[in-house]
């Protein structure tokens, strides 16, 4: 059995609507497909998280298939591989203390600064500082295991390929790789958009296979994104 976890397609950062695949996103997607229809891959499910990038990266794989004279069994929705609400753990952060010099540095919108701040404010929500959340970092992980567990009723003997988020991958390759909260933060930044993650049970547990691999990028450095 493998587990394909995808994290989605280039989202529009910066963007009024995150939640929407940018045209670089969109042909990230329909590369992945191209790669996978050509490298003999044959899913007995397909699953979406909850998001609507989600949704559109698998449409693009899909396209990428059907164009091949290949078909892709009907999207199993499943929102447990939802991402976590980024903009109220982000937000909480930002509020907190507007003054803190990672905070002031991420407003000049740099990928270096922004990185520093996003992964400042995943570090605080891992140690529940930031109260009021809508779901708490455990109850996210709680929420991903079982995710994870469902998928290898699902799949059988068979591949699956699962269209999700950094956030919900990276806490899977935590527990599958049993280390602390501040790896599963740098896991999570280091994933890249369309980036494949396999998984396989063993022992009643998911471990990890491959990680943030792009193939279907090979020679398209241009393409290569994190957010």
């Amino acid at each position: 059995m493998s587990l394909l976890l995808v994290r989605h397609g280039q989202a529009s950062y910066g963007a009024a609507d995150y939640d929407n695949l940018s045209e670089r996103g969109q042909l990230q997607s329909r590369l992945l497909g191209q790669w996978l229809a050509r490298g003999g891959h044959r899913f007995k499910a397909v699953v979406v998280g909850g998001m609507r990038r989600h949704r559109q990266t698998a449409d693009g794989v899909a396209a990428a298939f059907t164009e091949q004279g290949l078909a892709l069994p009907e999207f199993v929705a499943d929102e447990g591989f939802a991402e976590f609400d980024h903009e109220a753990v982000f937000g909480a952060y930002l509020r907190r203390d507007p003054s803190d010099p990672i905070v002031v540095a991420s407003r000049s919108g740099k990928p270096r600064d922004v990185g520093l701040m996003l992964q400042a404010a995943l570090l605080a929500w891992a140690r529940d500082e930031l109260p009021g959340l809508p779901e708490s970092w455990t109850a996210f992980g709680q929420r991903v295991q079982s995710a994870g567990d469902r998928l290898e009723a699902l799949a059988g003997d068979d591949e699956v390929l699962v269209l999700s988020s950094g956030g919900v991958i990276s806490r899977l390759a935590q527990i599958a790789l049993d280390v602390p909260d501040h790896r599963a933060v740098e896991l999570n930044l280091a994933l890249r958009n369309s980036a494949l993650s396999e998984f396989h049970p063993h022992g009643g547990r998911l471990r990890l296979g491959s990680w943030n691999a792009l193939p279907h990028l090979h020679g398209e450095r241009e393409l290569w994104t994190h957010y």
